[in-house]
């Protein structure tokens, strides 16, 4: 019997789905843990893995299709023995069974004439509503102006994907099908939905200056909808410190020294997480998440680190970063950030944490203020160390200063803890063995 491959969790968040790439091609022979898929979820791009053995049957779902929901079948594999070319007949009703119930309505109309030359398929086909075609293809074939029953498909069982559509040639294929219409009432009964594509949404912007327009990946949909919430539910506070670094910078050059054999290089970044963590631990109270009737006060301080990515910002958590080490710290923002960027991290790597950081130092950003990852209580922004004029001793100096910001919930934060925060990570920032130690 053939095996159903569905489209997987990767996440408990996860409802739906983008199949982002094929590994494999029907026909080919796969064993448990050979990678099938990439799969784009709403946080990370993840590789989908075979757990049975046997033929890929049929691949029901192209890739490149987006909104694919949690338990769809997207292929079938064939087990030993199996006749793999006879698997995909059983399955290929499948794509039509997703098609809107309006579809048989459309096509039971036609059905009582009692000539036989015009076929019922016809009216449906002008509108694209029973061609077999991704949803990707769909939307494609709509901004371009190609109609659907003029494109033949290059996917499975003939289904059009989106190469297809980006060698079709708009306008071509709607002249086609008006050449086939056998009778002017069904031309003017499909009139509407043959005008639906040419009325595009609102367009926001000046179409007059040239542009491009890109697709929302799943986690630029997700970061959009999460910071929107946050700003709109959550009433921020924010506090600013300056901090001098001399001496976590005097820090760092003998703590590289003496890990130099190791191949661990510090950076101030791994310092100002560990600064961060033990300053949770030292004040409870903004180690917290609000749930509107309720407070959580976590007893350990996970931190949750900002990184960029191709695809957008990501924050893999360090946990315990109050008894982590600058060596560990290091060690695993560098595995961490990486894989990041690859879009390789597991669920359990991102999601969570207590608090955030944030640094944009990097950039030159002297300060911001960074909007909150709910659930979490606060977070940590990080501008530009950078030469000031500075009072030291009481004199009028010199001195290597950066501004940290913190953003605090203040339904859960009272400003004077969110205070007390700021005054505990500015002194192990510039007293930095007392975090070591």
């Amino acid at each position: 019997m053939a095996i159903d491959l569905k489209m997987p969790a990767l996440s408990p968040t996860m409802e739906e789905g983008t199949l982002a790439k094929w590994l494999v091609k029907e026909g080919d022979v796969v064993k448990a843990g050979d990678l099938l898929a990439e799969i784009e979820t709403d946080k990370a791009t993840m590789e989908f893995e075979a757990v049975d053995e046997g033929t890929i049957a049929s691949i029901l779902v192209a890739e490149g299709t987006d909104g694919v929901k949690v338990g769809t079948v997207i292929a079938t594999i064939a087990a030993e023995g199996e006749d793999a070319s006879a698997a995909p007949a059983a399955k290929a009703e499948a794509p039509k069974a997703e098609e809107t119930p309006a579809e048989a309505p459309k096509a039971a109309a036609p059905a009582p004439s009692p000539t036989p030359t015009p076929t019922p398929a016809q009216a449906p086909a002008a509108s694209g509503d029973r061609v077999k075609a991704s949803p990707l293809a769909r939307r494609m074939a709509a901004e371009k102006g190609v109609e659907l029953s003029g494109v033949t498909g290059s996917g499975p069982n003939g289904r059009i994907v989106k190469a297809d559509i980006e060698s079709a040639k708009a306008g071509a294929a709607p002249a086609k099908a008006a050449e086939s219409a056998p009778t002017p009432a069904p031309t003017a009964s499909e009139a509407p939905a043959a005008a639906a594509p040419a009325a595009p949404a609102k367009v926001w912007w000046d179409e007059s200056i040239p542009h491009e327009v890109e697709k929302l990946t799943n986690i630029r949909k997700t970061i959009a909808r999460r910071l929107t919430e946050s700003k709109q539910t959550v009433p921020h506070i924010y506090l600013t410190v300056d901090i001098r670094l001399d001496a976590l910078l005097k820090l760092r050059a003998d703590l590289n020294k003496a890990l130099d054999a190791r191949g661990v290089k510090l950076s101030v970044n791994d310092l100002l997480i560990k600064a961060l963590g033990v300053a949770l631990d030292a004040t409870p109270k903004c180690n917290v998440t609000f749930t509107g009737d309720s407070l959580v006060s976590y007893k350990r301080a996970d931190v949750s680190v900002a990184v960029s990515t191709p695809t957008g910002l990501i924050t893999p958590i360090i946990r315990d970063a109050a008894n982590a080490s600058p060596s560990s710290i290091s060690t695993q923002m560098k595995e961490l950030a990486g894989r990041a960027k690859e879009g390789k991290l597991k669920p359990e790597e991102y999601q969570g944490g207590t608090a955030s950081l944030s640094n944009m130092g990097m950039f030159g950003i002297k300060q911001f203020e960074a909007v909150i990852n709910p659930p979490q209580g606060m977070i940590m922004a990080i501008g530009a160390g950078e030469k000031r004029p500075y009072i030291v001793d009481d004199a009028l100096g010199v001195a290597t200063v950066m501004s940290a910001t913190g953003s605090f919930d203040h339904r859960a934060i009272d400003g004077a803890d969110g205070a007390q925060l700021m005054k505990a990570f500015k002194e192990l920032v510039e007293s930095p063995l007392g975090m070591i130690a």
